[in-house]
């Protein structure tokens, strides 16, 4: 027997502090009692945002004036299938109160998984902590890195960390700190400066590989995360994952899945376009790309011949946000 599928619209109004409003689930509903962001069914013909707006307005006495995708996704509880659909709402008209007799409560990102959540809003923790843009040092190969280098003075491990300062100066929320051709002990010495650099800029960093040295700097905290290659999410899933942001390169729904059973907390997704670093690997589009990411039950990025500029097609695909390498360098090159 089939379960009943049910699509419920979600708002996380996010005020101007940063802090997010839940509300909690009254007696006599399903979960009472837990913490959710603010939602409810959409009605039959009712486009998603006539949806939220409905439900914000029924439920908190507030009038939506703009909000944008932030994650969708499906979670099965034992008599229903509910297809998530939450909306980041950073703008509205009047003072929330829980209407339906519910408490209503505004806590800061980092306290939200303290605050009983039900365990299908977790993923939407996640997603309003990640950044929309995510940019790619490349290597001792790519522009940037050659135009740094032909300078007098700077080693490859200190051009790296000035270009991931450069880039989130430039607008990336998040750089991933990534170089195949250094050695991993000259990578891990780059990513502590880097770090330190991106997070006195206001971003984060990530670096990409699966080397001990990395996991030393996640566990001391010099890091913020590691971003694991597809080929290593095996020893992943078998080894369990560190502590500390975790993030996954895919290539199609089986890896996606393979990242999630591994416990990553968010995935990249490529090639969304044509790229010239891989120009025989076929181009998913934003169609396929959307497929494929339905079922994901974590924030997805697009990746693939993008920039900045691609941010609302990938919002309107579901994605996360946006990651690159050369569309970031035309960006942080002014």
């Amino acid at each position: 027997m089939s379960l009943p599928r049910i699509h419920v619209l979600a708002g996380a109004l996010v005020a101007p502090d940063g802090r997010v409003l839940v509300a909690q689930r009254p007696p006599g509903k399903h979960l009472a009692g837990g913490w959710e962001f603010p939602g409810g069914k959409r009605d039959p013909g009712e486009s998603r945002t006539s949806a939220l707006a409905r439900e914000l307005d029924e439920e908190l006495g507030v009038r939506l004036e703009a909000a944008r995708p932030l994650i969708r996704f499906t979670h099965e509880y034992p008599d229903r299938i509910v297809d998530l659909d939450v909306w980041r709402v950073d703008r509205w008209q009047g003072e929330p109160r829980g209407l339906d007799g519910q408490a209503i409560a505004w806590c800061a990102i980092g306290e939200l998984d303290r605050q009983g959540l039900l365990p299908a809003d977790r993923p939407i923790v996640t997603a309003l902590d990640l950044p929309p843009l995510v940019a790619i040092t490349g290597g001792a190969e790519s522009p940037a890195m050659k135009a740094s280098l032909r300078t007098p003075g700077p080693s490859l491990s200190q051009a790296l960390a000035a270009r991931a300062e450069t880039l989130v100066a430039a607008g990336a929320g998040m750089v991933q700190l990534r170089s195949p051709s250094l050695d991993p002990g000259d990578l891990a010495r780059a990513a502590r400066d880097a770090a330190a650099r991106c997070r006195a800029a206001g971003g984060r960093m990530v670096v990409n590989g699966f080397d001990p040295r990395l996991m030393d700097l996640l566990a001391e905290g010099a890091i913020d995360g590691l971003h694991v290659p597809s080929r290593y999410l095996e020893t992943l899933a078998r080894t369990g994952r560190p502590a500390g942001l975790i993030g996954a390169s895919c290539h199609g729904p089986e890896e996606l899945d393979r990242a999630a059973a591994a416990g990553a907390d968010y995935a990249f997704l490529s090639p969304v376009r044509p790229t010239r670093s891989h120009p025989g690997a076929p181009a998913l589009g934003w169609e396929r790309f959307a497929q494929w990411i339905a079922p994901a039950r974590m924030p997805v990025y697009a990746l693939g011949g993008l920039g900045p500029g691609d941010l609302q097609s990938a919002w309107a695909a579901g994605a996360q946000g946006v990651a690159g390498i050369r569309g970031f360098e035309a960006s942080a090159n002014g």
